[in-house]
């Protein structure tokens, strides 16, 4: 079975087989080889091996209800209230969570000279773990906390551990894991108390880029110079449904970059790319540095 190829007609490819390992890595071997050097652009089907759940299916449909908006966070305590009440249960998942085959796959990649820079929609700092040192974390880290009005950073753990302290009745929930540091639990957050700045009493939250807000520009702008620098984008395990990451992809195509995705199911930028390979991305990745 060949890879699938680039798709003007936009079919849904959520129910195509699954490409086998051997051949899919052939095939992304194939297009290292004749593109070197590479932006390569990660989401969550990445570290769900890692046991970290992916917010959307093969569809690219949302598993659970849409996690935190922005404006809300921001507006409302009872919205911080049910955040940081959710991840006194969800934060020890993801802090604890180990870089998967593919994280490692992903850094002897660049150990081998074919990565421009890697850049990760993801928050949970698995890529840093595996060894890669070129990163951008295009939507921040989860492992810091920053205030909103003074801007004072602190360790997410140092804050995890005082927000248990002061709320020891929730922590006798149990709850299953939901993406970047959230629980799946739904219950009465009226009287959990959340903590505020030391120096300013002013807003916490994670450095991440909550849903509704906007990925910082200079960032942007240093995945967009590594790009022009690439010879090819390539996607690992995300949908693109989020137009954060689809936006590489139109620039890609728009700068006449060769585009490659290896993802489970449908992504965004199907009718865009020139290589879809719908398979396990640890293995895959596995036979791609047995066949470079």
């Amino acid at each position: 079975m060949a890879g699938i190829p680039n798709n003007p007609g936009g079919t849904n490819f959520a129910g195509t087989d699954r490409l086998p390992p051997d051949e899919a890595g052939q095939q992304l071997a194939n297009f290292i080889g004749r593109h070197r050097r590479l932006l390569v652009l990660t989401g969550a089907g990445i570290s769900t091996d890692s046991g970290i759940p992916a917010y959307r299916d093969e569809r690219g449909v949302w598993k659970n209800p849409p996690p935190v908006q922005h404006q809300d966070f921001m507006g409302s305590e009872e919205a911080r209230r049910r955040y940081w009440g959710r991840s006194l249960l969800g934060w020890p998942l993801l802090s604890t969570s180990q870089p998967s085959a593919g994280h490692h796959h992903l850094a002897e990649i660049e150990q081998r000279g074919h990565l421009e820079l890697l850049v990760t929609q993801n928050v949970d700092r698995l890529h840093q773990r595996a060894g890669t040192r070129q990163v951008l974390d295009l939507h921040g880290r989860a492992d810091e906390v920053v205030c909103m009005g003074c801007g004072a950073r602190s360790e997410r753990q140092r804050i995890h551990d005082h927000s248990a302290a002061m709320n020891p009745s929730f922590l006798q929930h149990q709850a299953g894991a939901a993406p970047d540091g959230d629980a799946q639990l739904e219950l009465d957050f009226s009287k959990f108390l959340v903590i505020d700045c030391e120096h300013c009493g002013g807003i916490l939250k994670p450095d991440v880029v909550f849903f509704g807000d906007n990925v910082p520009r200079d960032r942007v702008d240093v995945a967009l110079r590594a790009l022009q620098q690439s010879d090819a984008l390539l996607v690992v395990g995300s949908s693109l449904m989020v137009y954060s990451g689809f936006r590489f992809c139109r620039h890609a195509h728009a700068w006449g970059k060769p585009i490659a995705a290896l993802t489970l199911g449908r992504t965004r930028a199907d009718d865009l790319l020139d290589l879809k390979l719908n398979a396990s991305i640890g293995e895959t990745l596995q036979v791609l540095l047995e066949q470079m």
